[in-house]
């Protein structure tokens, strides 16, 4: 099933949760009408806040929806909804300014302090998320400190908006109106208290122990994990898990890490990181022995069920590789003989980690596995190897020339500006949107 049919029941239920405070305006009896544009700017700020409140709900990991979507899909979802709330939610004051003078007390501080600081101090945290998240890597913000304010910033602007909007009271004057936006705003923080404190002490009761830790490329590294005890992780090919490293479930280390070992071991979980800054430039120094804690799976981006036919292109580039590697053990202890083409693009061969494993599986498998290099290869490939990068032509040549004609999925993970380009190539050529499935995480 494509991610669109997938998607559809989940977008109808958000648009009509998003409505709602709308509804809420509209059920009589109904203030007095005070023109377009003042009711226009209303509206705005109610469906900011009624989207600021779905955003916990799409940060929450809840695995009924992020398994049939995939944890990717629902943070860019996330990302693009929170600039549409910020939108709506400066929207508001303008668009009421503009539309009547009078609405200027509300920024007067010798009318009513407490609220201008209030009001003031919810524009400025909600900017804050906005511009920490857009700017983060510019910043170099570290990545547990932007997430510890990332919710708590947010938490503040809900908090203030509702307040705010109890105050005013223009269509929150009924008593069940006011009941429903203080139940919406408490399952909001409930959601947030959740998944950073309740989600990460039920995960301290599944431990895992760190193994080994080796490199396995430049800046890549492989980590493998055991359970503490009689645990197990049963999994998809091509899942993530969120890795809480240290003793404290709390802490602001976790993380999501695609596995890269067979499903058939979920006693056994291997990842490659890559140094990408933060926490991963430091996991090499992750000392065996270690405990750490995992929430999860996660992700929809996952091995095509045996009916589904061949055969299974996949194209990686860079640390992409890990979902691969997982389905392609999986397919070799399971039997699955599908006939499996794998295009794995880098600069350097020195870059591409799972080349080992990649040939141990090949003659196990029906597999048939590309190198592509930007920079001339320092050593003898272990696979056939072309000059550099992943295009169009290239696409056709791997594929054996008409890409519409290919049947079978496409599988596509790897930096999000390659995912991009093969993803509209593959659109020109005739291949439907719904054979080619992808992966792709920027959390901020």
């Amino acid at each position: 099933m494509s991610l669109l049919r997938r998607a559809t029941p989940w977008l109808l239920l958000y648009t009509l949760l998003v409505l709602l405070p709308i509804g809420l305006m509209l059920v009589p009896p109904v203030p007095a009408g005070r023109g377009f544009w003042v009711e226009f700017g209303v509206g705005l700020g109610f469906l900011g806040l009624g989207l600021m409140v779905l955003q916990f709900a799409l940060t929450a990991r809840f695995r009924f929806v992020a398994g049939s979507l995939g944890l990717d899909s629902m943070l860019h979802f996330h990302r693009q909804a929170g600039l549409l709330a910020f939108l709506c939610v400066f929207a508001h004051p303008a668009i009421l300014l503009l539309a009547d003078r009078r609405f200027v007390e509300f920024l007067d501080p010798t009318v009513n302090l407490p609220r201008v600081a209030a009001l003031s101090m919810a524009l400025v945290a909600l900017l804050l998320v906005v511009a920490l998240t857009l700017g983060r890597a510019a910043l170099r913000i570290p990545y547990q400190w932007w997430r510890l304010t990332h919710g708590a910033l947010a938490l503040l602007v809900i908090l203030i908006g509702l307040a705010h909007t109890l105050m005013v009271g223009h269509y929150a004057d009924l008593a069940w109106k006011r009941a429903i936006w203080i139940v919406l705003v408490v399952a909001a923080a409930a959601l947030l208290v959740a998944t950073r404190v309740a989600k990460p002490l039920v995960g301290a009761r599944r431990r895992w122990r760190v193994e080994s830790v080796e490199p396995a490329a430049d800046r890549v590294w492989r980590i493998v994990l055991r359970p503490v005890g009689d645990g197990a992780l049963e999994f998809e090919p091509g899942q993530c898990v969120w890795i809480t490293f240290g003793r404290l479930p709390w802490s602001l280390e976790q993380h999501p890490f695609t596995i890269v070992s067979s499903s058939a071991e979920p006693r056994r979980l291997e990842f490659l990181i890559k140094a990408l800054g933060d926490f991963t430039d430091g996991i090499g120094r992750l000392a065996p022995g270690s405990e750490t804690m995992l929430e999860g799976p996660y992700g929809a981006f996952t091995l095509p069920p045996p009916q589904e036919p061949g055969p299974i292109w996949m194209i990686a580039g860079g640390i992409g590789i890990t979902p691969f590697l997982s389905m392609l053990r999986s397919m070799r202890d399971r039997g699955d003989r599908r006939p499996a083409a794998l295009l794995y693009a880098a600069p350097r061969l020195g870059e591409m980690a799972g080349l080992e494993t990649l040939a141990e599986l090949a003659p196990a498998l029906d597999l048939r596995v590309e190198l592509v290099l930007e920079a001339p290869p320092d050593a003898a490939p272990p696979f056939p190897t072309h000059a550099g990068r992943v295009d169009l032509d290239r696409l056709a040549a791997f594929a054996g020339g008409d890409l519409a004609a290919t049947r079978g999925p496409w599988l596509v993970c790897g930096p999000e500006a390659m995912m991009d380009s093969i993803e509209q190539g593959l659109a020109q050529r005739g291949v439907a949107p719904s054979r080619v499935h992808s992966e792709r995480y920027r959390i901020a």
